[in-house]
């Protein structure tokens, strides 16, 4: 860390220490210090967004701001600030900015990793249901993904799987090694004890996304009788400690009214969860189940209710598909993030199982540099309407011509799907969803986008 680095990371320090005298006091003037800090403007849009919110006590984003306060432990919270603002944030976002241009390729703001493809659990619809403890990164292999990733300006970092936290020792040991940056993870749960907690408490840079798809019915007729419980008690063990986390959600033909519904919200903002991921459900693989795919109006419900419950609940969330208008369509293949399984293939998307790299073989840079990830590099946005940011689901073909043109491979353990079989299970779906598409688009943008219209078949 230069000195000017380590003067910023100081300041930051000395502001939480000052924050956490008087939160409601100290905040507000805090803004206002943090946008003379951010000389260059990177954040001004942000600013703009958060002054408004921590000077009005009714404002539900107040009341979750000021619950980090009340419901996390001090050192925990400061860390994750730390680390979030000054390395995700600012110093890490204008390395990646850096390198985005001297090297002409997307540079990740976060990267997904798989440290295992092994899961204690079978839920219908994963595709890590059937592969077994078969593949596995090494802890060294982690730590230069890590390394490799710092150095490029990547300070956030996933777990996925497989169930991760199978893995829980090393993926501490990853915390204790590199205490500058976040690490969270994507997990059903079930593995979250009193003597885990106490590791989190102590690395104090991890943060976990428990998944859950409804109410006990609803969860357990995927993932298994007494998986609820055994979630509901995982959280329970993290509230009492003061320990931060979040959902993670996948909404299906099968689930959505449930989990768009506001006694689900609620109840999840109760068990005290600060944060929500929202994925809609992907036919990933030959196996892949397309009648959970949302529906058209199930995936229009989801719209509205989340940015509904955004003026109403204390609970930050994210719909990464209807989101899509908010950060310019699809945010994978190293724009915002990418995925690496647990065999090194360096995939653009979680969703996505094809690769021309290997972390084995190439570095993050020339992955970056690959075929695969300029083809997303080059052809984002998919779409002009921004809420059909998907290369398969919502614009089937896309993905096909990269694939093709990259000479890349399926990934996927056991049966290997090309990625036209992948789209084509699509097709319907991403018509069907088009046409409301283009009339939420319109009504959002106060024009008619042709962009649903031109996807290649």
């Amino acid at each position: 860390m230069e000195l000017k680095e380590k003067a910023q990371a100081f300041a930051v320090k000395k502001a939480l220490e000052y924050l956490d005298k008087d939160p409601e006091t100290n905040l507000p003037k805090l803004i206002d210090w943090f946008e003379k800090f951010d000389v260059k403007g990177t954040l001004k849009k942000q600013v703009n967004i958060i002054r408004p919110v921590v000077s009005d006590p009714d404002n539900n984003w107040h009341k979750l701001v000021f619950s980090l306060w009340e419901d996390i432990d001090a050192g925990v919270r400061n860390n994750i600030f730390e680390n979030l603002i000054i390395n995700g944030c600012l110093l890490g976002y204008q390395r990646q900015k850096e390198n985005k241009e001297k090297y002409n390729c997307n540079v990740p703001w976060a990267i997904l990793m798989d440290p295992t493809s092994a899961c204690n659990l079978k839920c219908t619809g994963c595709w890590a249901a059937e592969y077994g403890n078969h593949m596995n990164l090494t802890y060294e292999e982690m730590d230069s993904i890590v390394n490799q990733g710092v150095e490029l300006g990547t300070y956030v970092y996933l777990f996925t799987g497989g169930e991760p936290l199978v893995r829980k020792k090393d993926i501490i040991r990853l915390c204790e090694a590199h205490s500058d940056c976040v690490f969270s993870t994507f997990t059903n749960g079930t593995l979250i004890d009193e003597a885990f907690a106490e590791e989190m408490l102590r690395v104090k840079n991890f943060v976990p996304a428990i998944s859950i798809e409804g109410f006990e019915e609803a969860t357990d007729s995927r993932r298994g009788d007494g998986t609820y419980q055994k979630i509901i008690r995982a959280m329970e063990i993290l509230k009492a400690k003061k320990l931060p986390f979040g959902i993670s959600c996948c909404y299906t033909s099968a689930n959505a009214e449930v989990i768009g519904s506001e006694e689900y919200f609620d109840y999840m903002v109760e068990l005290g969860a600060k944060f929500a991921w929202f994925f809609t459900y992907m036919p990933v693989g030959k196996g892949a189940v397309t009648d959970l795919i949302a529906r058209p109006e199930q995936r229009e419900m989801m719209y509205h209710k989340i940015r509904e419950y955004r003026h109403t609940k204390p609970l930050f969330t994210v719909d990464f598909w209807n989101d899509g208008e908010y950060v310019g369509g699809c945010i994978a293949g190293g724009r915002s993030y990418c995925h690496i399984n647990a065999n090194g293939d360096i995939e653009p998307c979680a969703f996505i199982h094809y690769s021309d790299s290997n972390i084995r073989e190439k570095t993050l840079l020339e992955a970056y540099r690959s075929g695969l990830f300029m083809g997303y590099h080059d052809n984002q946005p998919f779409n002009d309407n921004m809420l059909c940011p998907c290369p398969v689901l919502d614009n089937p073909g896309r993905l096909t011509d990269i694939v093709e043109k990259s000479g890349a491979k399926s990934t996927d353990y056991q049966n290997l799907e090309s990625a036209k079989e992948f789209s084509d299970k699509c097709v319907d779906a991403a018509a069907n969803w088009t046409l409301v598409a283009d009339r939420l688009w319109m009504a959002s943008k106060g024009a008619v986008c042709e962009g649903c219209h031109g996807s290649r078949q």
